[in-house]
């Protein structure tokens, strides 16, 4: 497993959105200052985030983004799931495979999603802003 950009983007949005909660709206563009990043290459994850309802966003002068709930109540695993898509090793685990039932190493891929997915869901947003 491989977390692309989009994953990371929409990680590194949740945190910057959690850093300044009770702020209000806060603007793509103070995120992409902060972070980093171009305004352009947030516009997709912060989208991708709005259309999930993990963000409220709001148009305007003092538009922008905010969580939709408390940092406390976002799993990792959730926010990069958005981002990525599917977080599984394999394509097998995603798509099915017809040599499942004989596959040798599916059990294992099987077990590293678990342990994968385990572990990213028992942190929070709000422990990355600790």
């Amino acid at each position: 497993m491989m977390i692309t950009t989009k994953g990371r983007n929409a990680l590194k949005i949740m945190i910057d959105l959690a850093q300044h909660e009770g702020e209000g709206f806060i603007s793509l563009n103070d995120v992409a200052e902060r972070q980093k990043e171009s305004v352009k290459y947030l516009e997709a994850s912060a989208a991708q985030l709005s259309a999930a309802g993990f963000v409220l966003s709001a148009r305007g002068k003092s538009g922008g983004y905010k969580l939709a709930r408390p940092a406390k109540e976002y799993s990792v695993a959730e926010i990069l799931e958005k981002g990525e898509g599917s977080l599984a090793p394999v394509s097998c685990l995603i798509n099915g495979c017809e040599n499942a039932c004989t596959c040798q190493t599916l059990p294992l891929f099987k077990e590293l999603d678990e342990v994968i997915m385990n572990f990213l869901n028992s942190k929070t947003l709000a422990d990355l802003v600790k």
